[in-house]
């Protein structure tokens, strides 16, 4: 059977049952226009990583050593694990990934459990190694790419991007913005040899004595007739005036020595050779993301919004600049299939209308936007969403909806000269449709 055929064929059964063509038209239609305001937007579609990484710093340490002491034992204790797929690792100067890949079906936070048990039971580790950092990888939805840049010190743009942090996410639109590009904050200690002799110090006294007072641990409760209440030593300290006024020691006089006589104290950043540059000029980069039900539109427009506000009330030092924005690409996808779609609809209404009938084109052209918004009331129940892929096919099924609206119009409007065997359906309102049946 041709594919004329069964296109007619379909149309003679819409004649002899009106009613059941129309409410699948309504019910397409009205289907399509409720899911579009509700069907998730996002820039590509979302996918699983099925990854777990194990990260052990090691500071000091040389690729070799960080492969011999770390990630041997990690691959050996990982491997045999039920549902891992492959392990991959990477050593670097003082630190040491692994990777483990998961079969296809594997429980993701069950091997994420089973890795951190692994991991957890190597006693092999070398004694300057940090705590493992164990994550099951997660796949960020980022939006936009803001770079906070200017030539001023590098203390006072850390202190900026906080403040501009902050007001980035006070917008309802905004859930997530992290940080790149910077270097985490350290307090220096120096003790002079000079100091730990005149006071019969070590090192180790000195830590020891600022780990014992520059801390905060919860004590328990104590029950009393109106209630319990919570005992607490706050005793942390976060600047370096805080540690200078810490007591070290007490000489035979009574008089108290404190870490700030015997000791220089620098409030400063953690040594790195990483950093971020934009324009020239020391930059600390933002990475806005999407989260949720939110769109990409929706979070670049809130956050441009806010970077405009912002840069009226910054220093002319220090600016605030996009660097990139994914959701342009989504906009003009979106924009192309709309531009493409008005004018699929107008060729229709004008090639069938201008040398057939207009009633007739006016049912065919029809058929474009009811296919359309029936595709995408569905797109939910399959777990699909709108997205670069999606609006692709969206585009291609477009120009075969079109051709065929055309060559079916044209099919039927020949059937109708030659008096072919019509059959005359009711439609909408007071108008009938007259449709060929072979």
């Amino acid at each position: 059977m041709s594919k004329q055929s069964r296109t007619a064929g379909a149309i003679a059964w819409m004649a002899h049952n009106p009613v059941a063509a129309n409410l699948i038209m309504i019910v397409l239609m009205a289907g399509g226009l409720i899911t579009a305001r509700t069907i998730k937007q996002e820039v590509f579609p979302d996918f699983d990583l099925d990854m777990v990484t194990v990260t052990v710093p090691y500071p000091g340490a040389s690729p070799a050593e960080v492969e011999q002491g770390i990630i041997l034992a990690i691959e050996e204790n990982v491997r045999g694990l039920e549902g891992v797929d492959e392990v991959t690792s990477r050593a670097g100067e003082g630190s040491g990934t692994v990777t483990v890949e998961l079969l296809d079906g594997a429980d993701p936070q069950k091997l994420y459990q089973d890795v951190q048990q692994a991991v957890e039971r190597i006693t092999t580790f070398p004694d300057d190694a940090e705590e493992p950092q164990i994550a099951l990888a997660a796949r960020k939805r980022e939006v936009l790419d803001v770079a906070l840049y200017g030539d001023v010190p590098e203390t006072v743009l850390r202190d900026l991007a906080d403040v501009v942090r902050e007001q980035l996410l006070q917008s309802p639109d905004i859930t997530q913005v992290d940080l790149s590009g910077v270097r985490d904050y350290e307090i220096t200690i120096s003790v002079s040899r000079h100091a730990l002799r005149k006071y019969n110090l070590t090192i180790a006294d000195v830590a020891g004595r600022i780990g014992a007072l520059a801390t905060e641990l919860p004590g328990g409760g104590i029950k009393t007739s109106r209630g319990e209440i919570l005992v607490r030593m706050k005793e942390r300290r976060d600047t370096g005036s805080q540690f200078a006024e810490l007591p070290i020691v007490t000489t035979n006089d009574g008089t108290v020595v404190r870490l700030g006589e015997i000791a220089e104290i620098v409030d400063g950043f953690e040594e790195s050779d990483r950093f971020a540059e934009f324009d020239g000029k020391r930059a600390v980069l933002f990475d806005v993301y999407r989260v949720g039900k939110q769109t990409p539109i929706s979070v670049s427009n809130a956050a441009t919004k806010i970077i405009a506000e912002i840069n009226a009330s910054l220093p002319p030092t220090v600016r605030l600049a996009v660097r990139r924005d994914s959701s342009d690409n989504f906009r003009q996808r979106a924009d192309l299939l709309l531009r493409n779609g008005a004018l699929g609809l107008c060729l229709v209404m004008l090639t069938l209308g201008l040398f057939l009938e207009i009633r007739l084109a006016f049912w065919v052209m029809m058929g474009i936007p009811i296919s359309f918004l029936g595709g995408m009331a569905l797109m939910p129940y399959f777990g699909l969403s709108i997205n670069m892929i999606s609006m692709f096919g969206f585009l291609i099924a477009l120009g075969i909806v079109v051709d065929d609206a055309i060559v079916v119009g044209e099919n039927v409007y020949d059937h109708h000269q030659r008096g072919e065997g019509f059959l005359r359906a009711a439609t909408i309102g007071t108008r009938e449709v007259v449709v060929p049946v072979t």
